[in-house]
């Protein structure tokens, strides 16, 4: 890691990041009163989490999503470029990551004008999260052989390797893809911009062991992921990558205190303390960061949460 995300992400200490709302709203985790939400609820919600240290916010991608799953997945998903580039201009500090971008979908020197334009914009605070995607449609409509969408997301990873690195001319051929001699400014601010993998199945672990500079898990229950971790830093020894790579975990739904409604019995609830002590179990098993997600009936309370987690959760997150 170089640059500010290093200062943000300290080798043997627990940082804490969130998937915004509002801008996606599948049934499986919005709350009620984010299908009325505004954008000056989002530009709040950032405010808070700039302002009380929350290492990312993060915006995913889907371009369509087909009639027979909209009522699972809903059609409301901000496209992420846009969404993230208009909280680089309210906030200061918090880094900016796509969670995840299907850039398999696009030519990767047209998702390196996009993400490069926005980490030079924003100082250096972009993190590219990327993802295979799975809703055939959407590669139908666009013309991507769903089929092959593995192998080309691992070019593009390659490819975006070098389109987002400091040459003002990159180059690369591969399969699916060729560019040389087109001159891209401006190039991102940071020297090297980190590019996460998202996913649990056993080619996405792959792939984020070594193509990656940090792995985001989907899904994964705490109980399986030490065994998740431990394939991750094999594949990686093997491929004889010394870096180290940012390993995430996306927690259990929190409320912070003893709430007055019913947040669900999977969600971790209580005294601030026992929540960090539960939180450490995730730097125990070798996770970096890791994406809280709280219950909420409203933006204030949603931002009340946030406040009380960075005050009074994460300073116990490394005790």
């Amino acid at each position: 890691m170089d640059g500010a995300e290093s200062r943000m992400f300290t080798e043997g200490q627990l940082a804490y990041g969130m998937q915004l709302p509002i801008q996606s709203q599948s049934s499986l985790y919005a709350e009620a009163w984010e299908a009325d939400a505004t954008p000056d609820d989002l530009a709040a919600i950032a405010r808070t989490a700039d302002r009380t240290g929350f290492a990312y916010l993060a915006s995913c991608e889907h371009i369509g999503i087909p009639r027979h799953l909209a009522e699972a997945m809903s059609t409301t998903w901000y496209d992420p470029v846009a969404t993230l580039s208009y909280l680089a201009g309210i906030t200061e500090h918090v880094h900016l990551m796509s969670h995840v971008a299907i850039v398999g979908l696009r030519h990767p020197l047209l998702s390196a004008k996009q993400y490069a334009t926005l980490d030079h914009l924003s100082g250096g605070r972009l993190i590219l999260g990327v993802g295979a995607g799975h809703v055939r449609e959407e590669f139908e409509a666009l013309g991507v052989d769903f089929a092959r969408r593995g192998p080309i997301l691992d070019e593009t990873v390659d490819a975006l390797k070098k389109a987002l690195g400091p040459d003002e001319y990159p180059e690369h051929h591969g399969d699916h893809f060729h560019f040389e001699g087109l001159g891209q400014l401006p190039r991102p601010a940071q020297p090297h911009v980190p590019i996460w993998v998202g996913g649990s199945s056993p080619a996405a672990v792959r792939r984020a062991a070594t193509r990656a500079d940090g792995w985001l898990p989907q899904g994964d229950p705490r109980a399986k992921l030490p065994a998740q971790i431990a394939r991750l830093k094999r594949l990686r020894e093997q491929a004889g990558i010394e870096e180290p790579i940012t390993v995430g975990a996306i927690t259990e739904a929190l409320y912070i205190g003893d709430p007055a409604w019913q947040v669900g019995r999977r969600t971790l609830a209580g005294k601030p303390e026992a929540i960090a002590e539960s939180l450490r179990e995730y730097g125990a098993m070798g996770v970096a960061q890791i994406q809280v997600r709280f219950r909420s009936r409203g933006r204030a309370e949603l931002t009340d949460q946030m406040a009380a987690f960075a005050a009074d959760v994460a300073p116990h997150l490394n005790d």
